[in-house]
């Protein structure tokens, strides 16, 4: 198969070409900066580079594809709405319209739970969960409205991937930024720390996609996308700050100080146009519990987690090495 990747360069993208490169597949990688793929580059894969805003050239990467995996988005807690809008809506309008206009066989989104995230608790929530009144961020409201442009295009045989909250070597979002702020002593822990989370090691969702661009019964369907285990996220925090020789004594804070206290740098962010500290949905997101049912992803895509939490947290520690993760 001749697959397209869009985000190619990217955390996500990377271990996604290369597993499909390891499949023996043939791989496109789209992407702005390739600095980091230089092995992928070496293996076979294409770089194109381009960005999503840039609807013709998109458009035009998808010609000679046979499925094309959209990775590509503008993932941040905060930022301006209507950019996340032109990366995220926008950019998957283009490639939508690339898939059509060059016939691609299949169209494999990388959405995420977020879409349905309402900053309450979530336990085992499926995929008929409805989107919130309001979402939690404009990010989960650009990436709902990318989901709805991937169904409203019904010629379209294409495949929604919703993984949750991803680790692994590359990855300068999740850990990295918890493990940099317990490094400067500012990462109280939110709430009681007691709530339950779904992680997904980035391998394992790299495996889902690859069942994802065969999988007939996948056709026209949304999964959620995790390692299945439940894990206490405020313990899984501290083990990986014991690991990296930092401190794991965090001062614990109610969650309502917090939501005010993030509301407060939200507004200051506002007027200085500076990315605050934390946000709302970021404080939700580390307060509340978030597991999910991959029910579906089991028994339509044959999907099982190759690789535990604890082994994506020893390789990921491996990865960053005794210096420690970049942010």
């Amino acid at each position: 198969m001749r697959v397209l990747i869009t985000g190619g360069s990217g955390f996500l993208g990377r271990h996604i070409a290369a597993r499909l490169l390891a499949d023996g597949q043939s791989v496109r990688l789209l992407g702005r900066d390739f600095g980091e793929v230089a092995g992928l580059i070496a293996a076979g894969a294409e770089p194109l580079r381009a960005d999503l805003r840039d609807w013709a050239a998109v458009v035009e990467a998808c010609r000679g594809a046979d499925a094309v995996v959209h990775s590509g988005a503008l993932s941040a807690p905060w930022g301006p709405p209507a950019r996340f809008w032109e990366v995220n809506v926008g950019g998957t309008e283009s490639v939508v319209a690339g898939c059509l206009r060059h016939g691609v066989g299949r169209l494999v989104l990388i959405s995420s739970p977020s879409v349905i995230f309402s900053g309450r608790d979530h336990v085992a929530a499926t995929e008929a969960a409805p989107y919130p009144r309001r979402f939690s961020s404009a990010y989960a409201r650009s990436k709902a409205q990318a989901e709805q442009v991937v169904r409203a295009a019904t010629a379209l045989p294409s495949v929604i991937l919703r993984p949750k909250a991803l680790f692994g070597p590359g990855d300068r979002s999740l850990l990295p930024r918890l493990v940099a702020a317990a490094r400067a002593g500012r990462l109280p822990q939110i709430g009681a720390g007691r709530n339950l989370v779904d992680v997904t090691y980035v391998e394992n969702v790299a495996h889902a996609v690859a069942l994802a661009l065969t999988a007939q019964a996948a056709t026209g369907r949304t999964y959620h996308i995790t390692n299945d285990e439940h894990v206490p996220l405020w313990a899984l925090i501290r083990t990986v700050l014991r690991r990296l020789g930092i401190s794991d004594q965090l001062r614990a804070v109610p969650l309502p100080a917090m939501l005010a206290v993030a509301a407060l740098m939200e507004a200051r962010a506002a007027l200085t146009g500076r990315e605050p500290l934390l946000t709302r949905y970021s404080v939700a997101i580390l307060a509340r519990t978030q597991t999910y049912d991959i029910a579906a992803a089991r028994r339509e895509l044959g999907y099982a987690p190759p690789l535990s939490v604890a082994e994506g947290v020893e390789r990921t520690l491996a990865a960053w090495g005794e210096a420690g993760p970049t942010v």
